[in-house]
């Protein structure tokens, strides 16, 4: 009688990102208890700060976009670049995503500016759109993966979306936000004409595309073995990174915040991020059912249509708008509400899921 085969004992790097993965939720939230209650380190790591490289070198370091970098290289090496093969069979569900990622901003964005237009802002709601279309503009989060593989998803169509829409990120970014600044009043439109340089000149593609795409190469050039390896090393320290990168973005908004309590703008904050981010979830749904897609493929679409890269989102307004740190607050309630509106389309299996957020 054969002994039985020794089961294979998880790694201890392995175990500790199952661990923060299942509560990386309730971490996300802590992160921001944390710049609320304790904002100083996180306003100094907002700041660039000179390393020295020797006696006479000194590197500026900024620690939100190198923390944004280690954030999508893991992303890019977690990717199964070998499962696009099918997508690119059936591209159906992956060309409806990119063009609804490009459309939904110009539908969503115009209607909610209108509706803040009424509003007793003095500047008619235009620092809440601007903040709006610096999200909506951005690529599908690339952690909407993770979302598709908790709800038995179509991994192969997601996994190109989020490839697509960052690849094609340094046309799409400027072009969603140069179409979409008319809609601003006061010196809003001026800064938005500025993150279109930044967003153009550079910042999406060394930023955003560059490790991504690095993440993807090592992917492919390791040997499984490695790549293993490589995955237990990365993965935990990326999670860190993305809870310290929170952490940073939120002492920025709330520390502002504290200083100048805004109750109301708080509150406007949080009714436009539901608001976009809502939208952006329903239209995709609808898609979806037009399409007449298979249930798995239907989740993806809709996930991809909701979900963006809010981390992006942060660092370029703290590159373009670092006068102006409020405007962070609907960049951090976009990145929370869009984890919860996630949360219920993989809450039950694909025959269902489009239900779930009806």
């Amino acid at each position: 009688m054969h002994a039985p085969a020794p089961t294979a004992t998880p790694a201890p790097t392995d175990r500790a990102t199952a661990w923060l993965r299942r509560r990386l939720g309730r971490a996300v939230v802590l992160s921001y208890g944390a710049a609320l209650l304790v904002p100083g380190p996180g306003l100094w790591l907002r700041h660039s700060h000179a390393l020295p490289l020797g006696p006479l070198i000194r590197l500026p370091v900024s620690t939100a976009p190198c923390l944004l970098w280690l954030v999508l290289f893991s992303a890019g090496l977690q990717v199964p670049v070998r499962e696009l093969g099918r997508v690119l069979r059936r591209p159906s569900a992956l060309l409806a995503g990119l063009a609804l990622h490009l459309a939904i901003p110009l539908l969503v964005i115009p209607f909610v500016a209108v509706l803040l237009h009424a509003s007793p802002d003095s500047d008619g709601g235009s620092g809440l759109v601007t903040a709006m279309i610096l999200i909506v503009a951005m690529p599908v989060a690339a952690g909407a993966t993770v979302w598709t593989g908790k709800g038995d998803g179509d991994q192969p169509t997601m996994v190109g979306l989020v490839l697509a829409s960052t690849l094609i990120s340094p046309l799409t970014t400027p072009l969603v936000i140069e179409l979409l600044s008319p809609l601003l009043s006061g010196g809003y439109a001026g800064s938005l004409a500025a993150s279109v340089h930044t967003a153009g000149g550079g910042f999406t593609f060394v930023g955003v595309v560059l490790p991504c795409a690095a993440g993807i190469l090592v992917r492919l050039a390791l040997p499984a073995s490695l790549l293993g390896r490589a995955l237990g090393a990365v993965v935990p320290v990326a999670l860190a990174g993305s809870l310290v990168l929170t952490y940073v973005n939120a002492s920025g908004a709330l520390g502002s915040f504290i200083a100048r309590p805004r109750p109301l703008l708080l509150g406007a904050a949080l009714v436009v991020a539901a608001l976009v981010c809502q939208l952006s979830f329903v239209l995709g749904r609808c898609a979806a059912r037009l399409l007449r897609l298979d249930p798995p493929a239907a989740s993806s679409l809709t996930l991809a249509c909701g979900m963006n890269n809010s981390s992006a989102s942060a660092v370029l307004i703290t590159a373009v708008l670092p006068d102006k740190p409020h405007l962070l607050l609907p960049v951090l309630a976009y990145g929370l509400l869009q984890k919860t509106a996630a949360n219920r389309v993989v809450r039950v299996r694909p025959p269902t899921v489009l239900r779930s957020i009806a």
